[in-house]
């Protein structure tokens, strides 16, 4: 590999921890001051017009076709509307810290839920890593469930596991179906687009009298940033780099955005790092590469 493409690759790689593990700092920024579903249809809209004119420069835009389009809303419903907007929802009021923590499960639901419908085999090193994994949850809440007790927090933790399940659902569903995209960027631009529309339209029906002119500067630009960055950037340097090293190796470095998210969370918000979450964070990760972990064959 030449040292041309070397500096590529280590750039996306970067990308991939960077931009995604900054998205949790991002989206609390943004709810500050404008309502969750605003922001996350707002996102994907910035993230839909970006596509938009990627594929009218590369004249590249064209009809799908509706079985095509009925499989980009599955997705878009899954991933975007359910995962990426509940997870929004819910950093109204949970720190971005622990929302990044126990998003990182997900790979851990993902190899159950595989498991329970039959697409993977069950095996001895998943299941350690899924006692591993959900050992560090425990350790988070080890102190007592007192902070269950108030309202918000309790929401907070049942909207994000709901984003859970919306993510471990589509990624089964992506699995199960098998098929590979004949252009991401088009696909992406459906995705987007979709999901941009059915979150304005609940944001809408929920903040029908909303005050724009609340809004901080802040809180738009970390919209403006989750647009660009979190959903463009991120996930084209995700599928540039797969292309080039094994999926086992991206994975890895993408475990490094939770720790990103945990200390801009310290850093930015003065959001608490406790012992506790420090060995949770370590469990958590953990037991994700070992469920996950696969030996590739040179």
């Amino acid at each position: 590999m030449s040292q041309k493409r070397d500096v590529k690759l280590i750039t996306a790689l970067l990308s991939v921890a960077v931009f995604w593990g900054t998205t949790y700092l991002a989206i609390r920024i943004a709810v500050q001051s404008i309502p969750p579903w605003y922001v996350t249809g707002f996102r994907q809209l910035v993230a839909s017009i970006i596509m938009l004119c990627w594929l009218l420069y590369k004249k590249q835009l064209r009809w799908i076709g509706w079985k095509n389009l009925g499989i980009q809303v599955v997705f878009s419903t899954l991933m975007l509307i359910v995962a990426n907007g509940m997870t929004t929802v819910a950093e109204q009021s949970l720190p971005s810290g622990l929302t990044s923590l126990l998003s990182a499960l997900t790979p851990i639901f993902v190899f159950l839920g595989s498991v329970l419908i039959g697409i993977q085999r069950a095996s001895l090193k998943g299941f350690v890593g899924v006692v591993i994994g959900f050992s560090g949850v425990a350790f988070i809440f080890r102190g007592g469930l007192d902070d269950l007790l108030h309202p918000e927090y309790l929401s907070g933790i049942f909207y994000l596991l709901i984003a859970i399940i919306g993510w471990t659902v589509g990624t089964i569903y992506t699995k199960k179906l098998g098929r590979k995209s004949q252009s991401i960027s088009l696909d992406l631009f459906y995705q987007f687009s979709f999901a941009s529309l059915a979150q304005l339209g609940i944001a809408l029906l929920l903040h029908p009298a909303n005050n724009f002119s609340n809004w901080s500067a802040n809180s738009i630009a970390a919209v403006v940033y989750l647009g660009v960055f979190g959903s463009i950037v991120g996930y084209f340097s995700y599928h540039y780099a797969l292309k080039r090293v094994t999926a086992t190796e991206v994975s890895i470095l993408s475990y490094f955005n939770t720790v990103i998210a945990i200390f801009l969370g310290w850093l930015v918000l003065n959001e608490a790092v406790s012992y506790d979450l420090l060995v949770a964070t370590f469990l958590i990760i953990l037991g994700v590469f070992i469920t996950n972990h696969k030996k590739e064959n040179n």
